[in-house]
């Protein structure tokens, strides 16, 4: 019998035989995957005309001593649910250690301490989340629709959005240029 492998602190990049065109070129950083599921957070694609700090004043928190950093768009579940990705330096409230290097929050707490001053020096806020049922993303790891690359913090929150997804392809060899869909045969 064979153990089943879970890949929690790694990215999910949408391959271009991808058949969800809400997922075309994203970029999902993989952050909880078990037995039970998995849920992740779509880091390559900012929010049209939403910034960190109109954000923040929607929940009556005071922004402006922060930087007006864009919202990404999370995923396709609960899209006005807000989830924090952030290095390690900063735990509160029912924060989850994606792996040795950023965690995954949604309390209002990490807010509150961002707009403070006193949250995480490296964050990424995001509104919404990918989620996959038990077995659902290991049957779609098989097919045409996602490459799994490390995790590696500093592209995470260091590359701008737009340009996760070909970065990370390079980071791990591949040349996203020669990419196509479909399958081919000989």
């Amino acid at each position: 019998m064979t153990q089943a492998q879970y890949y929690g602190g790694n990215f999910l990049l949408a391959l271009p035989g991808m058949e969800d065109v809400r997922f075309d070129h994203s970029v999902v950083a993989l952050c909880v995957h078990d037995g039970d599921g998995a849920l992740g957070i779509t880091v390559g694609e900012e929010m049209d005309g939403l910034g960190l700090r109109e954000l923040l004043g929607s929940f009556d928190i005071d922004g402006s001593q922060v930087p007006d950093t864009p919202v990404l768009r999370g995923g396709p579940v609960e899209p006005r649910r807000g989830f924090v990705l952030h290095s390690l330096d900063w735990a509160g409230q029912d924060m989850v250690q994606v792996n040795r290097q950023w965690g995954l929050s949604g309390s209002l707490d990490i807010l509150k301490a961002i707009a403070q001053q006193r949250g995480p020096s490296r964050y990424l806020v995001a509104l919404g989340y990918a989620g996959w049922g038990p077995g659902q993303l290991e049957a779609e790891m098989t097919g045409e629709s996602w490459f799994l690359a490390p995790g590696d913090t500093n592209l995470l929150f260091d590359t701008p959005a737009r340009r996760k997804w070909t970065a990370i392809f390079a980071a791990s060899g591949v040349d996203s240029a020669h990419l196509v869909g479909g399958a081919g045969s000989a």
